[in-house]
């Protein structure tokens, strides 16, 4: 099932796993948690009405299932819609009940097509593996005034090599490294919203500290340390959430109008090359 905008009524229901089902009070307190942390933490947050999480955990579904994940046990997920009129991410909890919990979202921008070198962020579900290990961002400046992966000890979330549509030239696809990533905090942070990226996945400066913090999709660090492998990007103070996840799943709800609750960002920062950035 595609949307053709996201807000008006879908009548199906994802949130339970079965009819009547409801989760254990361990579960309801995790997620309670997981929401409270999100609520306070993170700073640039996005109100998506209870209809439009039904379509999201609908596409969410529809990804998971070709790729075998259709019976994901307990963890968190990350589900990125890169509709230029919508650029959103959307923090999921999938309990012990096999129910999908919303914890909260946050505007993004993705790969924006038409300049030399942009690719459009790719579809699909992707893992995060020591694989393609993560690194942090140094804060230096590009020729043109960017950081463009933020301030210093920002978290790179690395997942390795995809191949995407070029979006210039004559089109066609090639491999491209996605990335998650904070950005330049002046300049390109109040501009997420907007599809600006040259294909990674830009987010939040808080939600990226929140991922990092938390170990959102850290599931395979996790066991790397708990067998004693020393990991120096792991954060020493981290405050792990239960149920750490490995999967990043970019969706494309195919939006026509805009939503509400997704406004375009302002434009009250000047900009010097928003593009020149990953």
């Amino acid at each position: 099932m595609r949307a053709a905008w996201i807000g008006g009524a879908l009548a199906v229901c994802l949130l339970s796993g079965a009819a009547g089902a409801q989760p254990d009070a361990d579960a309801a307190v995790q997620v309670q948690v997981a929401r409270d942390r999100f609520n306070a933490e993170v700073d640039r947050r996005l109100e998506v009405p209870a209809d439009a999480q039904q379509v999201y955990l609908q596409l969410l579904e529809e990804a998971l299932a070709p790729a075998g994940l259709a019976d994901l046990p307990p963890q968190h997920l990350l589900l990125v819609d890169r509709s230029e009129q919508v650029q959103a991410v959307v923090l999921l909890l999938r309990t012990p009940q096999a129910r999908w919990q919303w914890i909260g979202a946050s505007p993004v921008s993705t790969g924006r097509v038409g300049s030399f070198e942009h690719f459009r962020t790719p579809l699909g579900v992707f893992v995060h593996s020591l694989d393609s290990p993560d690194f942090r961002a140094e804060g230096t400046f590009n020729s043109n005034g960017i950081r463009g992966y933020g301030l210093r000890g920002m978290r790179i979330f690395d997942f390795g090599w995809a191949q995407a549509e070029r979006g210039w030239g004559r089109g066609g696809f090639s491999p491209m490294r996605l990335q998650m990533h904070a950005t330049d905090p002046t300049f390109l942070e109040p501009r997420l919203g907007r599809a600006e990226s040259k294909g990674c996945i830009r987010i939040p400066a808080t939600l990226n500290v929140f991922l990092d913090r938390h170990g959102v999709l850290d599931a395979d660090y996790e066991h790397a340390l708990a067998r004693g492998e020393p990991l120096w990007v792991v954060r020493a103070d981290r405050q792990p959430l239960p149920w750490p996840g490995r999967w990043l799943v970019i969706v494309d709800s195919k939006t026509a109008v805009r939503p509400p609750w997704a406004p375009l960002p302002g434009r009250s920062v000047a900009l010097r090359a928003a593009g020149s950035a990953c």
